[in-house]
């Protein structure tokens, strides 16, 4: 069973130790269905995946990609990591609200 996530986000830039990130993060009834299907898988297979990441199927404008989803803050916000090739591909810059799907 799959369920798509729509919503429109802000892309946000994340300086890490060794690279710059750029990510939308998912909260409210968004992060609440994917933390539902996370331990919906953990029921089903007694595990979880690593890092608790949720596969799925992204969607930012023209652009498709299958990746996964982590969680943050106890599963109450979850990250999606926007690579430069999207960024490219769509013309979106950091700050930019941007339309997202998820097909969990």
């Amino acid at each position: 069973m799959s369920e798509t996530l729509s919503t429109i986000l802000p892309l946000k830039r994340w300086q890490g130790e060794k690279a710059v990130y750029h990510l939308v993060a998912f909260t409210g009834a968004e992060a609440e269905a994917i933390a539902a299907h996370a331990m919906m898988h953990r029921l089903e297979f007694g595990r979880q995946r690593g890092f608790g990441s949720v596969k799925v199927i992204a969607r930012i404008g023209a652009t498709e990609w299958t990746t996964s989803v982590f969680p943050q803050r106890k599963q109450s916000e979850w990250v999606l990591l926007v690579s430069k090739k999207v960024m490219r591909a769509e013309g979106i810059a950091p700050g930019d609200s941007i339309p997202v799907s998820l097909t969990i």
